[in-house]
């Protein structure tokens, strides 16, 4: 059963970032109920927040297109390693949770998440420990993880039997291409894994065939297109093999694939698997529900190329995430200092865009704020400092409050403990905590 409450009830103070200076300590929940308004000043910059309006958009948005696809959601958990939100995303329906380590695992199990994917190898001793104990204490914890490798079934079935657990460990064969990751690079070495597999009952039980096949990305749009679908071509051949050779254990066969770029490919091209039994398509796609203004505005623009029916859902996903800061020097016509920096935000995929400033004063509204052009341009971030390249008549001014819309959510997330989330007027509503 997932509960919250250690969460709710844990503690924020002047030493939580984002947080007042002035204030005592109080407890998560009670964050919603201190009136604080971002455009207020009532909060330091810089500060990391989600838009509750957009979050909710995605999470619909995400609804109607598993229903139009028959497929089903494992979110990546790895993005915001926030159990509220990973509770939020099984409230719309998410069949499990996807992390991508042990650690991860220990954190969802916390909280009581009932389904969990490692979409990764659970290698090295205390891991499988962790695992196969956790499978041994809670028998309603149905756990999904990831092999590629006859030694990794041998050390797994071995876990297994040492525990004394007296159910199946359930894997998923992983299929892989030449210079990814992990993953099974040919049919035959992948079979050779399912065999292993099935040798290895009662102790294992193969359950699907997945992969990621994000790392396929190329400038050509095209290419990556034709990349993505011989690599998810391979993987239905090896689950047609499995299936012909009776190599999956009992329940319906899963087919994972999908990250927050081709998740459209995946759904359309499982969808076409002729298995002769029942089979489940999942995606793992993670940063659907913050989504952001920069890598994953682009990707989405090609879902759209690709699979002009999503159309139909109304407006695609929208960036929830902002990070807040302050024009804090203007020391050249044309640059100007801002108080965010690699600490702060992501940077990884694309530096930050600015999206909108405001001159702070009594009273601000949403109706103060201004958009802020392209001519406006994140040029480099150090620890605590964003340089901004601006034109010599920017109405930029020390003071000025600046919000910047981030590329990749993952590497934001793991800046901030806390992070506030806002109404439509930047009103703080509540708070999540992450775990890094």
């Amino acid at each position: 059963m997932i509960d919250l409450s250690e969460i709710e009830a844990s503690q924020v103070d002047a030493r939580t970032k984002g947080m007042p200076g002035e204030i005592a300590s109080l407890p998560l929940s009670a964050i919603g109920a201190q009136g604080w308004n971002v455009l207020r000043e009532d909060l330091p910059l810089p500060l990391a927040v989600m838009r509750e309006s957009a979050i909710r958009h995605n999470g619909d948005w995400m609804r109607q297109f598993l229903k139009a696809t028959g497929a089903e959601i494992a979110p990546h958990g790895k993005t915001t390693m926030s159990p509220q939100l990973f509770a939020r995303q099984i409230e719309d329906g998410a069949w499990a949770i996807t992390i991508g380590s042990v650690e991860q695992l220990q954190v969802a199990r916390r909280y009581g998440f009932p389904r969990m994917l490692l979409a990764n190898q659970a290698v090295g001793a205390q891991n499988q420990r962790y695992v196969v104990n956790e499978l041994k204490r809670d028998p309603e914890f149905d756990f999904y993880c990831f092999v590629d490798s006859v030694d990794l079934v041998h050390q797994l079935s071995s876990a297994v039997q040492e525990a004394g657990l007296e159910r199946p460990l359930q894997v998923i064969l992983e299929g892989g291409f030449v210079g990814g990751r992990t993953g099974c690079r040919t049919y035959e070495e992948g079979m050779d894994v399912a065999r292993a597999v099935k040798a290895a009952a009662p102790h294992l039980s193969l359950r699907g065939v997945g992969g990621y096949e994000g790392l396929l990305r190329v400038p050509s749009a095209e290419e990556s297109t034709k990349r993505v679908e011989t690599f998810l071509n391979g993987l239905i051949e090896m689950a047609l093999g499995c299936d012909r050779e009776g190599l999956f254990g009992a329940g319906d066969v899963l087919l994972t694939a999908g990250g927050t770029v081709f998740y459209d490919l995946v759904t359309a091209r499982f969808k076409e698997a002729p298995l002769s039994r029942d089979f489940k398509i999942v995606t793992r796609c993670g940063c659907y529900l913050t989504h952001d203004s920069g890598e994953y505005v682009k990707r989405f623009e090609q879902i759209r190329e690709r699979s002009p029916w999503v159309d139909r859902f109304g407006p695609g996903p929208q960036a929830a995430l902002e990070v807040w800061a302050y024009v804090q020097s203007r020391p050249e016509k044309t640059k100007a200092i801002l108080t965010v920096g690699r600490r702060d935000i992501s940077f990884d995929s694309a530096m930050p865009t600015p999206l909108k400033w405001l001159r702070p004063s009594p009273g601000a509204t949403v109706a103060d704020l201004q958009p802020i052009g392209p001519d406006h341009v994140v040029t480099g971030l150090n620890d605590q400092h964003c340089h901004l390249a601006i034109p010599e008549d920017s109405p930029l001014r020390v003071g000025d409050m600046v919000a910047f819309g981030i590329s990749h959510p993952c590497t934001t997330f793991d800046k901030w403990q806390v992070i506030c989330m806002v109404d439509d007027a930047y009103n703080v509503t509540s708070a999540i905590r992450t775990f890094f």
